[in-house]
């Protein structure tokens, strides 16, 4: 191995290390717990170094939400395959949507919340978010409706997911009646 390729491996590692370091201190402690001094300690680098990787928060932040958006892509892909026929795999899609922002609360933040720096629903954006939305329109796209175009049915769809996690996560809709709202949801908007 060369000198180039071990020094290129070991930025990669120190990149990943800062991304999940970051993560785990927002999952436990909140994004505000989220510094560029607190992770530098963490890690056991310096700031100047943890700069030479990222400009700054904004930038972990978008790392943090783009292996989250990944994450996702994987969770609703997973759900969604483990049901048969439209309506059902559009409600387990639902469920393995609002189960990965309950158990990722910083991650979906940096998604969904935060600004990362990332562009959403434009030419530039970054393959990971395409991928993610990609995995929804797999699902939702086959329950858009005759004369509904499958990509504003999968943003309205996942805005009303969005909404639930969000309003669900704040206390604002009770827990118990989660499974109610997802049936809800697709038993008024999956067209099968």
């Amino acid at each position: 191995m060369s000198v180039q390729e071990r020094k290129a491996r070991e930025r990669a590692e120190r990149e990943r290390l800062i991304v999940a370091t970051a993560r785990e201190l927002a999952e436990h402690q909140g994004w505000d717990a989220v510094t560029t001094r607190r992770l530098a300690e963490r890690i056991e680098y310096s700031q100047p170094v943890l700069y030479s990787h990222f400009r700054g928060k904004r930038e972990i932040i978008g790392a943090v939400a783009l292996e989250g958006a990944t994450e996702l892509a994987v969770a609703v892909r997973a759900a969604a395959a483990t049901a048969d026929g439209p309506r059902a795999r559009v409600a387990a899609l639902a469920r393995g949507y609002l189960d990965f922002a309950e158990r990722n609360p910083a991650v979906y933040d940096a998604l969904f919340q935060l600004d990362g720096g990332l562009a959403y629903a434009q030419d530039d954006t970054p393959e990971q978010l395409k991928d993610a939305f990609a995995a929804l329109l797999e699902s939702l796209g086959e329950v858009a409706g005759d004369g509904v175009h499958p990509g504003l049915f999968t943003e309205v769809f996942w805005a009303a997911l969005h909404g639930l996690a969000t309003l669900t996560r704040a206390g604002r809709l009770p827990r118990q009646d989660a499974e109610w709202r997802v049936e809800l949801l697709v038993d008024r908007l999956a067209i099968v």
